[in-house]
């Protein structure tokens, strides 16, 4: 049995914003230059570049989203993380994506418990198929 894909895209933040993109670099270049004129230690350094490029890898990394009837895919470096509608209870929209929430009422938890769903020149298909989805109909 196949399941028809609905909406599908891939949302890339660093392609989205080329000044931005590059004021990013020049800021981490700067930031890893620093570090090994004060510390002198090349391990340091390669440490602070894995750190960082890691805490940033959702701007420099696509992201594949995936919703059809059933579920929402989304795929991520070598990652892929997958969740049933009925998981959901309640959606936020902002200008930027769609957080799926499993709670009712907000919840501090839901940032690590929902799944951010980042738009890419689809807001309007993405937020409507949503609530066609999720029985409860809340955003922001």
């Amino acid at each position: 049995m196949s399941e028809k894909t609905v909406l599908k895209w891939s949302s890339h933040p660093v392609k989205k914003k080329i000044l931005i993109s590059i004021l990013v670099i020049v800021f981490l270049f700067v930031v890893w230059l620093v570090v090994y004129l004060t510390t002198s230690s090349l391990l340091l350094t390669v440490l602070s570049v894995v750190i960082m490029l890691g805490s940033l890898s959702s701007f420099f990394l696509p992201t594949h989203y995936e919703l059809d009837q059933k579920k929402v895919r989304v795929r991520f470096f070598l990652t892929t993380r997958e969740r049933e509608w009925g998981a959901f209870r309640s959606f936020y929209v902002d200008k930027n994506g769609v957080l799926l929430s499993p709670f009712e009422k907000p919840s501090r938890l839901e940032n690590f418990r929902g799944v951010y769903v980042r738009f890419n020149q689809n807001k309007d298909q993405v937020v409507d198929f949503v609530k066609s989805r999720i029985q409860r109909k809340e955003s922001i």
